[in-house]
Formats: structure tokens, sequence, C-alpha cells
């Protein structure tokens, strides 16, 4: 987990706490069937800026991290087809590790609704988090899914 700072935490790098926080949400839902309201109130009363087995939390900004959360449960038959389509067909979503599926979920999600992010963003944060997780391939098809779920969405809503 992330160390402890012993400086204020900047409203950018809470947001960037925020989604490492939401992956992990995403994740503890998917393996163990917690339901959204469940996992959002331990996150927010026992994890967010919080030290957890002898872990210290970054602090995170809440309302972020919520809106990550409950977007992509709630956006999941949309998230899901976007994800398909952008897969290579040796690798179907349903067989894609836990992990790796909880952070693509959650990049795309805020590709499609928060517009008023720049894509560059949301790709390098998400693929810093799957670098903290894994170290093959994983972050590459991050960065490639991700982009190519932005040139489609982005693009499809501009014209």
């Amino acid at each position: 987990m992330a160390k402890d700072l012993q400086q204020p935490v900047k409203p950018a790098n809470q947001r960037g706490a925020a989604r490492l926080a939401a992956v992990q949400a995403l994740y503890q839902m998917d393996i163990g069937g917690t339901g959204v309201l469940e996992v959002v109130a331990e996150y927010e009363a026992h994890r967010l800026g919080q030290e957890l087995d002898g872990e210290t939390y970054l602090k995170a900004d809440p309302s972020w991290f919520r809106s990550i959360v409950a977007g992509v449960v709630r956006d999941q038959t949309k998230i899901d087809p976007l994800l398909r389509a952008s897969l290579l067909e040796s690798w179907p979503l349903s067989r894609i590790d836990s992990t790796l599926r909880a952070i693509l979920r959650a990049g795309t999600f805020e590709i499609v609704e928060r517009k008023d992010v720049p894509v560059a963003v949301i790709v390098t944060e998400y693929v810093e988090i799957a670098q903290a997780f894994f170290e093959g391939e994983e972050p590459k098809i991050v960065n490639a899914v991700l982009d190519r779920i932005a040139k489609q969405v982005r693009t499809e809503t501009a014209k």
C-alpha cells in the first residue's frame, strides 16, 4: 500500500488515491460478492486516509471514490461491452484477472462519464495503478484498452 505522506496532499493526489481505493473496492466486490453500499461505507469509515493492518491509506477524495464505485456498478452493462470489444478475442473479460478487470472497468467509467478529465490523465492514472499490482504485460494492456475506448467514446460524442 501507499506510504504515509508528511506533507499536505494535493486535490489531484486525492483523486489518484480515490482511484486506487475504488479499484481495490471493486476487486473486493468482485471476489467477495460484497454490495456497493457496504463496501463504500467500509472504505469511508476504515480505509480512506486511515491506517489498517499496519498500512496507511492515502487521504482520498471520498466523493470521487463513491462516484467511481457506484458508477461502475450502475453502468456495468454499458462498460463491459465496451471492454469486450476492445480486448483481444484471446482475452475474454470473464477470464481476465479480477484486479485487472477492476482497473479496466474503473478507467472505462471515467472515460465515458468524466468528460471534464482529460483522457491522458485517466489513462496515466490507471496505468500507474496497474504497475502497482503487476510487473508483466498488464499495464500495457490497460494503456491499449483504455486508449481504444477513449478514441471510440470521446470521438463519437464530439460528432
